[in-house]
């Protein structure tokens, strides 16, 4: 699990496609002590597995899944990608939990900008809109961020940020048209998911009744 706040953004040193396994390795830097395979990362808010640790160098694999559905399909060695080490029972949450478990990618639409602050809109497929409200949680590219505004009928989201979260979260590089990796809050998700449920069952009976 992970809490949102970006630890670090750190080099990609190799990403290699062979068949369907991605390899890519990563240069975390100090974020590497004590760091084992097996280990959870998060890599733009995608929950990575460890496969080997050599120094500051971690190296994972991705399947196709992850790299079709992720930014991480795109990443090529010498970029930089947002890092979050997994969190410990007993570690302040400054964001919201997490699980790195990313929903879809969602394009940048629209990026204003005024004396180091940003307002950054996306484009959220309609399913996904329903499970965020405003003031709401979501997670782009792993970073934890409040929803400034949202409107569900055109599926635009925006979150606003701050000086640090725009260097922190590498926010300031990002362009119109640049994808993100998304993540819904999914204690939302279940909330919502159960009533339409629920709500699908009391039609059906209503039906049977009829």
């Amino acid at each position: 699990m992970f809490t949102g706040i970006v630890q670090g953004r750190c080099q990609v040193t190799e990403a290699q496609r062979e068949g369907p396994l991605t390899t890519l390795s990563v240069d975390l830097d100090g974020l590497a002590e004590d760091l084992q395979a097996g280990a959870s990362v998060a890599l733009n808010g995608v929950c990575s597995t460890v496969v080997r640790a050599s120094g500051p160098v971690a190296t994972f694999h991705l399947v196709e899944e992850t790299t079709d559905l992720t930014n991480l399909g795109d990443v090529s060695a010498g970029q930089r990608v947002n890092v979050e080490r997994s969190y410990r029972v007993g570690d302040e949450v400054g964001g919201h939990v997490l699980s790195g478990h990313i929903a879809c990618t969602v394009p940048v639409t629209e990026i204003e900008t005024a004396e180091g602050r940003a307002s950054v809109s996306v484009s959220v497929p309609g399913h996904w809109c329903s499970y965020m409200m405003e003031k709401g949680f979501v997670a782009l590219d792993g970073a934890s961020l409040t929803i400034a505004a949202l409107n569900r009928r055109t599926g635009s989201a925006t979150v606003k940020l701050i000086p640090e979260t725009l260097v922190r979260a590498g926010f300031e590089n990002r362009r119109v048209g640049d994808c993100l990796n998304l993540e819904v809050d999914f204690r939302t998700q279940a909330v919502v998911d159960t009533v339409r449920e629920l709500l699908r069952d009391k039609e059906l009976l209503r039906e049977i009744a009829g």
